[in-house]
This record gives structure tokens, C-alpha cells and sequence, in this order.
């Protein structure tokens, strides 16, 4: 028995029971089983029955044609060189996936032409001289080989897939990264380039901002319109339409491992501010100054203020040393309750009551402490002015004071 050299233990091929002559006595029959094949096949698969759709008639004829080519071939030489009709079957596989069709239409016509081959074989058996055992090998022969092109398919289909998907994912990081070019790209290159990474342009959209909370890396499942990328140092991502109903909810459940701030909504050409502004809002939530309130994602449009008061805290710091001035002298926890009782007071309206319900302290508590800081301030608290400056500052102090502890650097 031959063994191929360097190959796996082949005794139990059914090429080695098939008399290697029969491949000059088949030859001459190809072409009429050729055509036999491809009715076959076309009566009995939609697909490859479009007389007027020639990649389909391709396909077909170079499929059937390389399948009896490398059979005969195979009872001739069992163990010749196999590689050429694999990259062929391969690049038919390929062929099919940028088509962008299934592939169980090819699938379908080589089992249908394996039939039709094993049938015709089978009728002819007595005239070819073949004895029982040499048929059933010949028609499992036939089986393996239509096996065998099937999984070459396969393999070119997913390797075509698996490109187009890879350059898919390339075209798509290109777009993100040009969407999000402050000051931004022209509106013509953003939509060539979204026509070929098939994303519809968006009337609006929002920024999101990523930090992950896990040690180990989980990518969320987003919908195929959310433009992201989460192995660049800042990880982001573009949502459209993110006021549109159960946005808000997908993103919840898609970045339950992240934490996650959505930018404000704005026009396509304002991403890179929303997402910007998304950032500034991240650092101040993962400092503790903007609550989660029980939600990993955080919309930045409702701390619009606290960004803005935050936006430059040498600033707000200089500020505050001159308004809280006159606190300065007092005890630090006499500090702390008469600022907190002048924010509550100026965020209500300047009501002692609404103060003390706020404060969950008695009306009379609330009023002494008034008049400490009327001593304190003087006719300065009549000033609208002063009274927003001091909102600003006070406010600042408090959420910072609400703020976890920052570990100090060793």
C-alpha cells in the first residue's frame, strides 16, 4: 500500500480501493455529466437558476467543472497534490461572502452534483468492470471529496467574512476619529467616509465617556449605528440619536462594567465638545464631586452647572478666599454649618423655613445662624452680584466636601 510521505495514517481512504485505470475510462464522460450536474443543480436551487445573473452561472460551471476535474484526478493519483483545488474551492467561498451571499447555496449544488456523479457511476458500474466493494468505495470517495470542498468553502467564505469585518471595524475607527477632530472635518470627507463604513449620518449624537471598573477587559454589545473604540487611552464612543427611545436603557445595560458619562446632545459637527465635556464630567464623577445616584452611566446634561463651576478651580479657589473671607476666622466646624446654612439659604429662595426643612434643623437655629452671617457680611448680602458669586463658591465647597477622600500620593 502507498503511503503519502509525511501525511496522516491513510489506509482507511476510499481512493485506495478504487481501481487507479478507472480515472481514463471516466474521462472521456465528464463533459455530459458536467451539464447533467448543472440542470440538476439549477432545477433544484433557486439561485443558480438565473439564466441572466452570470457570476451565479460562473460560479456554477467552475464549481462542478474543478469538483469532476479533481475526482478523476484523485482515482488516478490518490495522494497528488490537493492544494490547488482547495485555494480554488476557497476563493469560490470568498467569491461568495463578497457577494454578500449565503453559502448554502454551494453547499446544496455539491451535494446535488454529488448525487447526480454517484447515480451515474452507479448505472454504469457493470460496464466499467466494477465489483461491489470498488462501488461503495467509489461513491464514498465521491462523499469525502464533496466533503472536503465544502470545508475549503467554508474556509475562504469565513476568511472573507472575517476581513470585511476587519476592514469594516478599520473604516468605522477612521470615521470616529474624523468625527471627532475639534475644530471638526468638512461635512463632505465625514460623509464619504461614513458611506463606506455604512453608517448613516445621524442628525444628532452624543459624546460618551469610558473608564472600565473591572480588571479584566469586557466589550460591551452595542448596536451596529454606535461608532466606538476602546483600546485608545480614552476610550469613547459616538451614539446617535441618544434622546430616542430605550438609548438610554441599551446603554445601561451594554456598560454595566464601565463608568460612563453621555455627553450633551448636539449636531454631528458638536461631537467633540460633547464628548469633551463628557470627559471633564467623568474625572469629576470618578472624584466623587458628581453622584452616580445608583447609575454607572451619568448624563452630563444634568451637571451642566457643576461643570461649569469646575471648569477652572484655581480660579474658583481665588474667588472663594475672598467671598468666604469672612468666615475665615471662625472654627472650622463654625464654618461648616454657617455655609452650608448660607447655600441652603440662597438656593431657597432666602426662606428660613425651606432652610430648616433642608437642614433638618429648628426654624430659630436656622435664623441665629442668619444673623451670624448678616454680621458677618453685612449689606454685601443684598448684593444680587455678591449672592451669585457666593452661590458659586458655596457650592464648589460643598460638593468637594461630599467627595471621597483622594489617596495622597507616597
Amino acid at each position: 500500500m502507498v503511503v503519502n510521505p509525511g501525511s496522516e495514517d491513510v489506509s482507511a481512504q476510499p481512493w485506495d480501493a478504487v481501481p487507479s485505470e478507472l480515472a481514463d475510462q471516466i474521462r472521456p464522460h465528464l463533459e455530459p455529466m458536467a451539464a447533467e450536474m448543472i440542470r440538476e443543480i439549477q432545477n433544484r436551487v433557486p439561485e443558480y437558476a438565473r439564466p441572466l445573473d452570470e457570476t451565479y452561472v460562473r460560479t456554477l460551471r467552475q464549481a462542478v467543472a474543478e469538483a469532476l476535474r479533481q475526482f478523476v484526478d484523485r482515482i488516478g493519483d490518490p495522494y497528488g497534490p490537493w492544494e490547488n483545488t482547495t485555494e480554488i474551492y476557497r476563493t469560490i467561498g470568498r467569491g461568495e461572502a463578497a457577494e454578500g451571499r449565503s453559502l448554502d447555496p454551494l453547499q446544496t449544488a455539491l451535494r446535488l452534483g454529488a448525487r447526480v456523479g454517484w447515480r451515474r457511476l452507479a448505472s454504469e458500474a457493470d460496464r466499467l468492470g466494477l465489483n461491489p466493494q470498488a462501488l461503495y468505495a467509489l461513491g464514498e470517495a465521491i462523499f469525502v471529496l464533496m466533503d472536503e470542498m465544502a470545508d475549503a468553502a467554508a474556509e475562504g467564505y469565513a476568511e472573507a467574512q472575517a476581513h470585511a469585518a476587519g476592514e469594516s471595524e478599520r473604516r468605522r475607527r477612521r470615521l470616529l476619529d474624523l468625527v471627532l477632530i475639534d475644530p471638526p472635518a468638512s461635512p463632505d470627507a465625514i460623509a464619504d467616509l461614513a458611506r463606506a463604513a455604512q453608517w448613516r449620518l445621524p442628525k444628532s449624537v452624543a459624546g460618551v465617556a469610558l473608564v472600565e471598573r473591572e480588571d479584566e477587559f469586557r466589550a460591551p454589545s452595542l448596536p451596529p449605528d454606535v461608532l466606538f473604540d476602546l483600546h485608545r487611552p480614552e476610550p469613547c464612543m459616538v451614539v446617535p440619536d441618544p434622546e430616542g427611545p430605550g438609548r438610554r436603557q441599551m446603554l445601561e445595560v451594554a456598560l454595566r462594567d464601565w463608568d460612563a458619562v453621555i455627553g450633551p446632545t448636539v449636531p454631528l459637527a458638536d461631537v467633540a465638545k460633547s464628548l469633551r465635556w463628557a470627559r471633564e464630567a467623568l474625572a469629576l464623577a470618578r472624584r466623587g464631586v458628581i453622584p452616580h445616584r445608583g447609575s454607572h452611566l451619568v448624563r452630563c446634561a444634568d451637571h451642566m452647572s457643576t461643570l461649569v463651576v469646575f471648569k477652572d478651580e484655581d480660579l474658583v479657589d481665588a474667588l472663594a478666599a475672598d467671598r468666604l473671607a469672612p468666615l475665615s476666622h471662625l472654627r472650622p466646624g463654625q464654618q461648616d454649618r454657617l455655609a452650608e446654612t448660607l447655600l441652603a439659604w440662597l438656593q431657597n429662595g432666602h426662606n428660613a423655613n425651606e432652610v430648616a426643612n433642608r437642614l433638618h434643623v429648628h426654624p430659630q437655629t436656622v435664623r441665629y445662624r442668619l444673623r451670624q452671617l448678616e454680621e458677618l457680611y453685612g449689606d454685601q448680602l443684598t448684593d444680587p452680584d455678591l449672592r451669585f458669586e457666593l452661590e458659586i463658591v458655596l457650592r464648589a465647597r460643598h460638593l468637594r466636601a461630599q467627595a471621597p477622600a483622594q489617596p495622597t500620593s507616597s
